[in-house]
């Protein structure tokens, strides 16, 4: 199976970018906190607005 070369890039990306918050989620002193924290108030912040832009095209179908 022949590689796509447009992914190519994107993937070796990936994998670096894996290793790198691996070895900083695995450092010492407060860095693994931050990440956490900072892990949570993305994930926190992108629930939110995925449930208000659901509600927003839930009412542009409502009948009222």
């Amino acid at each position: 199976m022949a590689s796509v070369p447009l992914l190519d890039p994107i993937v070796s990306n990936l994998v670096e970018m894996i290793t790198q918050f691996s070895n900083v989620a695995t450092g010492d002193g407060f860095a693994p906190l931050l990440l956490l924290v900072g892990a949570i108030l993305v994930a926190f912040s992108m629930g939110v607005f995925g449930v208000l832009a659901l509600g927003g095209l839930g009412s542009l179908f409502s009948l009222d």
